[in-house]
């Protein structure tokens, strides 16, 4: 799959430095055209850049996991406590990683439901409560997002999820619900198909910013929740389309 393929590439660039366009065609068996595409795609995404003859490797400046939480602190905490609120006892809910879904664990204290999440703060936030029932679906750590990723999506297809509260760097109604990791793509994916309903948790910076890859369209969710009232024409293709938009904590 292309999905694979970029992450591979993106992973071998950075491994490597500096790599020639002929050598990405020589190890991942591709034509030239195609790695083209391939990197035009990594370009945008920030991962590499191209050089004279080939594609180098860019060294992200990542802003610290602890930085980007406290960013919009407030309103994330309120778009928490109102998806919680939507949680049911007896649900089997999947909570995302990043800095707002998280959250959610707080106000699920009281709850009988069943969690499964690749977040570390999930889990974290989790521990004193003893009712609460974690699932952690595993794979590396990956620091700059404390999270558990993994390419394997086998065992996501074994649970019956009754909703999933999931987490993004932009949506819009052109391009759908975005994420920038190739390494997400496929587990996110994987969880919208498998769930019942789809919860969006994103804050009004999200709104009509798109990344990377799209991982669903904004028609495969339920309902968004958010701090801000969204723009006339996200109002009008959430009524089209029948999607819910509770408002939380809303600011001037």
């Amino acid at each position: 799959m292309k999905i694979d393929r970029l992450a591979e590439i993106e992973r071998y660039v950075t491994a490597n430095k500096t790599v020639t366009l002929d050598k990405l065609c020589e190890v991942f068996n591709i034509s030239k055209n195609t790695v083209r595409r391939d990197i035009n795609d990594l370009v945008k995404n920030g991962s590499v850049k191209m050089v004279y003859g080939g594609v180098t490797a860019v060294k992200k400046t990542l802003i610290p996991y602890e930085e980007r939480d406290i960013k919009n602190k407030t309103e994330k905490l309120a778009i928490a406590q109102a998806a919680a609120g939507l949680v049911q006892d007896g649900d089997v809910i999947y909570i995302d990683s990043g800095t707002t879904a998280p959250n959610m664990v707080k106000y699920l204290k009281c709850k009988n439901v069943t969690i499964l999440t690749e977040s570390l703060n999930t889990v974290l936030n989790a521990l004193p409560f003893n009712e609460l029932k974690v699932i952690l679906l595993g794979g590396n750590l990956i620091r700059e997002t404390n999270s558990f990723r993994t390419m394997n999506t086998d065992t996501i297809k074994t649970f019956n999820i009754s909703k999933a509260f999931m987490a993004t760097t932009g949506f819009s109604v052109s391009n759908g619900i975005t994420n920038s990791s190739p390494l997400e793509y496929e587990i996110k994916s994987e969880i919208v198909r498998k769930s019942d309903k789809i919860y969006l948790l994103a804050d009004h910076t999200k709104f009509g910013v798109s990344s990377l890859m799209t991982y669903c369209q904004l028609s495969d969710i339920d309902c968004l929740v958010t701090d801000r009232t969204p723009s006339s024409e996200l109002l009008g293709f959430f009524h089209t389309n029948r999607i819910e938009c509770i408002t939380a904590g809303e600011t001037q």
